[in-house]
């Protein structure tokens, strides 16, 4: 007589072992659906700056090529430190510990060779929408 009542004494425990099973396993699943569109958004958005930046180094760099005095040898310095900085960035290894610190740096020394070249440019990023893109001037 003890086993019939025991099932019964246990069914609300039981329930609740098996919601909470069921849960953690549609929680494991979602997770790493929501976890890869997070990594395929910031990566995208890291690459995009990263380009962002190569692409000013390159023109840069071919304006050094065409005419060395064009820019101070503090801009040219910085341009080549920007260089060694993005050819430093880990693309392939993501949980590198110097990727926060590298793209700081490149932030920085970019601020910098704006600012010795007299030029006011700043990466915000592609625009979200088709009214940001139409608010683009050139």
């Amino acid at each position: 007589m003890d086993d019939i009542f025991d099932s019964s004494l246990n069914l609300e425990e039981t329930h609740f072992k098996e919601g909470y099973d069921e849960g953690y396993t549609h929680g494991l699943i979602s997770g790493k659906e929501d976890a890869t569109q997070v990594g395929l958004k910031v990566g995208f958005e890291i690459g995009e700056e990263l380009g962002f930046y190569r692409g000013c180094v390159d023109i840069w760099t071919s304006v050094i090529r065409v005419d060395p005095t064009q820019f101070s040898q503090r801009a040219k310095t910085g341009i080549t430190q920007m260089e060694e900085l993005l050819h430093k960035y880990p693309l392939m290894d993501p949980e590198n510990s110097q990727v926060q610190e590298i793209m700081d740096s490149l932030r920085i020394k970019f601020k910098m060779v704006c600012y010795s070249l007299h030029v006011k440019l700043e990466y915000n990023g592609y625009p979200k929408s088709s009214a940001e893109a139409n608010d683009i001037q050139f």
